[in-house]
């Protein structure tokens, strides 16, 4: 799964994400989804698609992590077909918010939640399943793929 689903943190303007801030983000991720999907965060190793930014591979983090039992998928190495969960999910953000101004951040925010609430759990899931196609992909060729 991914923070994307259950992003309810927004940073001020101007504001930078450290570590403590994500590791907030993962705790809130992990209670929302033991009262929403008990099934998820009860199985052993619920896997979070996780890239190396530096809040993301931090020591204090990956204990956190390694703390709740989740198993860390990470982004390979930048191609632009093995990302399709960020493009698949950007493009219709895009999309959704294409003309819109905001006046303030309130209403950037109120927007962002009424996009994560329009979609449904078959949106995620297309998301992910390009994912696995992709690095599937990669896997099959040892690492070496043509776009």
């Amino acid at each position: 799964f991914s923070l994307y689903m259950f992003q309810e943190y927004f940073l001020n303007p101007g504001e930078t994400i450290t570590a403590k801030k994500y590791i907030q983000q993962i705790n809130e991720m992990h209670q929302k989804l033991q009262r929403l999907h008990p099934a998820l965060v009860n199985r052993k190793g619920p896997i979070l698609l996780h890239d190396n930014v530096q809040p993301h591979v931090a020591l204090s983090t990956l204990q956190r992590l390694n703390e709740l039992g989740y198993e860390t998928l990470i982004h390979p190495p930048y191609s632009p077909d093995l990302l399709p969960t960020d493009y698949h999910f950007f493009k219709h953000l895009n999309s959704f918010l294409c003309g819109r101004h905001f006046r303030n951040q309130g209403e950037a925010e109120t927007a962002f939640d009424n996009f994560i609430a329009s979609r449904s759990p078959e949106f995620y899931a297309t998301g992910i399943n390009k994912l696995v196609s992709h690095w599937q992909k990669c896997v099959d060729s040892n690492g070496f793929y043509f776009i």
